[in-house]
């Protein structure tokens, strides 16, 4: 009885061996299969974190094109700005140069109005003057085609030495400052 008592506890042992074996390797087989969902989810996280990192590099580089986009834009515009800074001050004293021209125009050839005449030309030369070194120009517009960016038509005039459309007779003079039409001249065109 003895050795039968010995040989199922010795079974015994031997069927517990082998139960804590195979728990043993399902544990592992566990341990092996939560290492690889690990793996595979570190995998995917990684590759979300990339993805995410190259659309910040790309948001980060468009934000530098757009920032040195705007920033020669801005350059641009304070470079006009300086360019015409002045066009509000001449613009108001266009008028007054045409007063000079139409004063010299009117003067009378006598003694007395001849000094007069004469120290308005050279008022009138001095403003020109100072106008010319601002950039400002008159317009050349008699015989020239007619044209809306730099002509205002007052009337229309049958003309035989002219063709259609040309302008004919200044009625009031245009200035340019710089490039941009300070001021149209007011035309009349042959028809």
């Amino acid at each position: 009885m003895k050795e039968e008592q010995a040989f199922q506890e010795e079974k015994q042992q031997n069927v517990s061996t082998e139960e804590a074996t195979e728990t043993i390797q399902e544990q592992e087989e566990s341990v092996n299969e939560a290492a690889g969902l690990e793996a595979q989810e570190e995998d995917t996280e990684v590759a979300k974190l990339r993805a995410e990192a190259e659309e910040h590099q790309q948001r980060f580089l468009r934000a530098q094109a757009d920032f040195d986009n705007f920033r020669r834009r801005t350059l641009k515009e304070k470079e006009e700005l300086a360019k015409y800074a002045s066009m509000k001050l001449v613009t108001e004293l266009v008028p007054v140069l045409d007063n000079f021209e139409r004063a010299l125009a009117t003067a009378q050839q006598g003694a007395e109005t001849e000094s007069f005449a004469k120290g308005v030309e050279m008022i009138f030369r001095q403003f020109e003057g100072v106008l010319q070194a601002e950039g400002v120009t008159a317009m050349n517009s008699v015989g020239q085609p007619f044209n809306p960016d730099f002509h205002q038509a007052i009337m229309q005039v049958e003309s035989e030495e002219h063709e259609e459309g040309i302008v004919v007779e200044e009625v009031q003079k245009g200035y340019m400052l710089k490039d941009k039409v300070l001021r149209p001249a007011m035309v009349k065109v042959s028809m």
